[in-house]
């Protein structure tokens, strides 16, 4: 596990923590937005759990920027994000992105 307990002032420190390796920018990206998160709930229970709500919180970004990326090709889309084209449809439809 890599995960690093910090103070609400280390959490929103623009200086990113590394731990054992280097992470790719995407993984630092989140790690660095996972603590600042923490640190501002404290010990609140996220009621929906934590797992829920990022995932919740992050698929409307990646699909709008990747679809952006491939110009509205949604079959290009589909295939940047590792997903077949019927469920890149169903995932737009039901963030109300088509």
């Amino acid at each position: 596990m890599n995960a690093v307990r910090l103070t609400a002032a280390e959490a929103v420190s623009s200086t990113p923590v590394q731990s054992a390796g280097s992470q790719s920018a995407l993984s630092e990206c989140v790690s660095r937005t996972v603590r600042r998160y923490l640190a501002d709930i404290g010990d609140t229970e996220c009621s929906e759990g934590l797992h829920a709500l990022v995932l919740r919180e992050v698929e409307v970004p990646l699909l709008r920027e990747v679809l952006a990326y491939h110009d509205g090709n949604q079959s290009r889309a589909a295939v940047a994000l590792g997903i077949n084209r019927a469920t890149l449809r169903k995932k737009l439809a039901s963030h109300g992105l088509l």
